[in-house]
């Protein structure tokens, strides 16, 4: 098997960090005491979990898809490598057959130096007067008496062309080794390149649907904000030719009489739009003016029989409340010394109830350490 170098996991950093953000905020927010008492946006809050929820769902189609695509390319990995396996352990076997069969150590030309049976092969000291084992020094042969000249070479060009078509066979066979171990080199090199082109062209897709995501969002956010300038020109618009219709159908232009008249009361006008009072307006007023000094008149008697009635009840009053005020403390005095009792009362009671659950039930006293253990998590 290949051994390949693993990348760093940045898609588990990512959650990890991701994780330890969100952790930080929620303690921000819970133990933010305004936040956690006023409240805070709750439609952002569920438009974010939206968005999350999609941001979500998107990131795990994702990563199905990458891990489905991880799985075949391993499938393929481990079928691919099986082959070469068993392709190598057939061209090992059939090297071994080879060397087997043609390559025994008796069929090399170097054997006879190191023949574990050559005293045995050896041939005697001397066979014949024209052996062409006797040297000069012999006296079995002299010079030109070379009677196996041809036999002699006829076997050295038979043994150099048994050399020449052994030599040839072995480079043959080499060549054809060589061969095979490139074309099984090429073919992985072909499933490699293979696979970093569908893991390339996976990244790219992906990356594409992000950005045709975002463009999609961008776009409706653009549209939305088209929509919300042409409402804003529109309501503008209308408010100018609201403003342009007053101006030209209102009571100033068109001079009408009734805008003296002041919103307060009919009885008030407005002083640079008012024209004067007619005679009927006068005689109106001085009539009211004379009702008003009648009615005035009037009152005044009232006031004064009032005055005198309430002097008359004030003094009455004052009497039934000084009775009243001495029953009242005679009450008072009563209610209090029963409340002085029922508290002396409630009091035992109380400081019995504290005995009785300082000695019997809070027998066990926390300490620091029990209470600092709270507010240190947001779960």
């Amino acid at each position: 098997m290949y051994k390949l170098d693993l990348p760093v996991d940045y898609k588990e950093a990512a959650a990890i960090e991701r994780r330890r953000n969100m952790e930080e905020q929620r303690k921000s927010r819970i133990f933010n005491a305004k936040v956690r008492t006023i409240g805070i946006d709750l439609q952002a809050i569920e438009q974010q979990k939206k968005d999350k929820q999609q941001q979500e769902d998107y990131e795990r189609k994702r990563d199905a898809a990458f891990a489905a695509d991880a799985i075949r390319n391993d499938k393929l990995t481990m079928m691919f490598e099986r082959r070469q396996e068993q392709d190598m352990r057939e061209l090992n076997k059939a090297l071994n057959e080879f060397r087997y069969m043609h390559q025994q150590p008796d069929s090399r030309r170097e054997f006879d130096l190191y023949d574990p049976d050559y005293l045995k092969k050896d041939k005697p000291a001397r066979v014949s007067d024209d052996d062409p084992r006797c040297g000069i020094s012999s006296l079995q042969k002299f010079d030109g008496e070379d009677l196996n000249n041809k036999a002699r070479r006829k076997y050295q060009q038979e043994q150099l062309r048994e050399w020449s078509t052994e030599q040839a066979d072995e480079k043959g066979q080499a060549k054809k080794n060589q061969d095979q171990a490139d074309r099984l080199y090429e073919l992985k090199m072909r499933e490699l390149d293979q696979r970093a082109m569908e893991l390339q062209k996976a990244e790219e897709d992906c990356r594409r649907a992000i950005n045709e995501a975002t463009k999609d969002y961008n776009l409706a956010l653009a549209r939305e904000r088209e929509e919300r300038e042409r409402l804003q020109k529109q309501q503008e618009h209308d408010d100018n030719m609201t403003e342009l219709s007053n101006h030209v159908f209102g009571d100033v232009l068109t001079e009408n009489p009734a805008v003296a008249q002041s919103a307060f009361g009919p009885h008030r006008v407005i002083t640079d739009r008012w024209k004067g009072m007619s005679p009927q307006e006068l005689e109106d007023i001085r009539r009211k003016q004379e009702l008003q000094r009648q009615e005035k008149e009037r009152l005044r008697q009232e006031q004064e029989l009032r005055e005198k009635e309430f002097d008359r009840q004030r003094v009455a009053n004052a009497r039934a409340a000084m009775l009243l005020e001495r029953e009242q403390a005679r009450k008072q005095a009563e209610l209090e010394r029963q409340q002085a009792e029922e508290n002396r009362r409630l009091a035992r009671e109380q400081k019995a109830h504290l005995d009785f659950m300082d000695k019997e039930v809070y027998t066990n006293e926390p300490t620091a350490a029990y209470f600092m253990q709270f507010n240190t998590t947001t779960r």
